[in-house]
């Protein structure tokens, strides 16, 4: 690994620190919608693969991080990550404390990291040797990991109905490229289709504005008045291990730990399950809210980065939520990288540990400092001076672009149909997981529908 190599990681380490610092401080920005097509434009652009993980790497740390900072401050969601933190970030500012809570979600964050990087690299060595056995099963793998995400959501019947419906779309789509010629056969449309999902919601409610009636009872008035907590001077250290108590430590700690054996289970999901099982038989309300928050910032670091390493550094194929949905890129950027030829083949163990750590390390740093130090100004100009709308406006787009560039016009319309479809089953109660996990399992669960038939 020559010089040029470590320069390139670190500089593209430092840029996924500088762009998700300033969305991730922008409510509302799901992360895959941001994190996946500006992973793929990085992948197109001609950068170093070696390159290309430590910026994914440092990215996911980054817009985790600060996300949580609307939450903590102003009680927005920053993506769908930091949403379960609401109740509990609403109930500490009223109590006069949300600067406090900044620092200790910074602080179990970078504990969530210092575990799950270790841990996750562990578990990848040592489950290369099942790659070769498990790999061949793969979807039915999928199969079992939509009905399994289905099971333990809160709309579990729902979910599981959804799951055939959603692959007879996707499949049925694929079948009409390759039918038009508009896509070769060997040609397989996957990321389009995801960036469908993820910006379903808004495509949803973006649709339902040309109805008048919903025009109508949309139309605001007045701006909504946000206050902002001014800081509080109670402990002024920045050292994240000093910030946390010994028992939000240990909450914290074990949260991390067990989700990285978990990899393959939705990130919200075991967020909302750790978070609030560790710290339920807290009596006090005050430090129940504390811990609860505390160790769902340690579980999202852990669940997007042991979800990331441990499928790209021990399969070469996505087998978790996070790499079938904001990880999609590292899998699968054609004509740089397929399924058959990614940062699976292209990098050695060597290199995969070291732009891990180059990334995570660079990340960890300067976002950790700089929300410690900045995150009530910066909210403060975000909130005031970034209009929500242009940021959304962007996005959807970069994702349209990227579907004309997939499959052409006939494809802008594909993914819209995906959207208001999967955006509608989404505020039904079916999880993204879920759909994710349907459209990896459309051929086989397809291939099964027509031999039955």
């Amino acid at each position: 690994m020559g010089l040029d190599l470590i320069i390139w990681m670190i500089a593209a380490a430092l840029f996924a620190v500088i762009i998700f610092s300033f969305i991730g401080f922008i409510p509302g920005t799901d992360e895959t919608s941001v994190l996946l097509p500006i992973t793929l434009a990085v992948v197109l652009s001609g950068v170093p693969p070696i390159a290309v993980l430590s910026f994914f790497i440092s990215a996911i740390i980054t817009l985790n991080l600060t996300n949580s900072m609307p939450t903590a401050l102003v009680g927005l969601p920053g993506g769908v990550m930091s949403s379960p933190m609401i109740e509990h970030s609403i109930y500490i500012k009223n109590e006069g404390r949300s600067a406090m809570i900044i620092k200790k979600i910074a602080a179990s964050a970078v504990l969530g990291i210092v575990i799950s990087v270790p841990v996750s690299l562990l578990i990848a060595n040592l489950m290369v040797p099942l790659a070769p056995l498990i790999r061949p099963y793969a979807s039915w793998l999928f199969i079992i990991g939509a009905i399994f995400l289905s099971l333990i959501s809160k709309n579990k019947i729902l979910s599981l109905l959804a799951v055939i419906p959603l692959a007879i779309m996707f499949q049925s789509l694929r079948h009409l490229y390759w039918g038009l010629g508009v896509v070769p056969l060997d040609k397989n449309i996957t990321v389009s289709f995801f960036l469908g999902i993820t910006i379903g919601p808004l495509i949803v409610s973006l649709f339902s504005l040309l109805n008048k009636k919903t025009l109508d009872e949309s139309i605001v008035k007045d701006y909504n008045a946000i206050t902002i907590p001014r800081e509080d001077m109670e402990n002024k250290t920045i050292n994240p291990f000093k910030l946390l108590t010994k028992e939000e430590k240990k909450k914290a700690g074990i949260g991390s730990f067990i989700s990285n054996f978990l990899f393959v289970l939705s990130p919200v999901g075991l967020t909302i399950l750790l978070g609030n099982s560790l710290s339920n038989w807290e009596k006090d309300p005050y430090k129940k809210s504390v811990s609860t928050m505390t160790t769902m910032s340690s579980v999202i670091q852990a669940t997007y980065i042991s979800g990331i390493i441990i499928p790209l550094f021990a399969f070469g194929i996505p087998l978790s939520p996070v790499a079938l949905g904001p990880g999609a890129a590292l899998f699968n950027a054609s004509p740089v990288l397929s399924l058959d030829n990614n940062i699976f083949h292209i990098l050695s163990k060597f290199e995969f540990t070291v732009a891990v750590l180059i990334g995570s390390i660079i990340a960890t740093i300067i976002t950790y400092i700089l929300i410690t130090k900045f995150a009530r100004k910066i909210t403060s100009i975000i909130l005031k001076y970034v209009p929500h709308e242009s940021v959304l406006g962007l996005f959807i787009a970069f994702i349209l672009l990227l579907a004309f560039m997939d499959a052409g016009l006939i494809n802008i319309f594909g993914v819209l149909m995906i959207g208001l479809l999967s955006g509608s089953l989404n505020k039904l109660g079916v999880n993204y997981g879920v759909q994710f996990m349907a459209l990896y399992a459309a051929p086989l669960i397809v291939e099964l529908l027509s031999a039955v038939i």
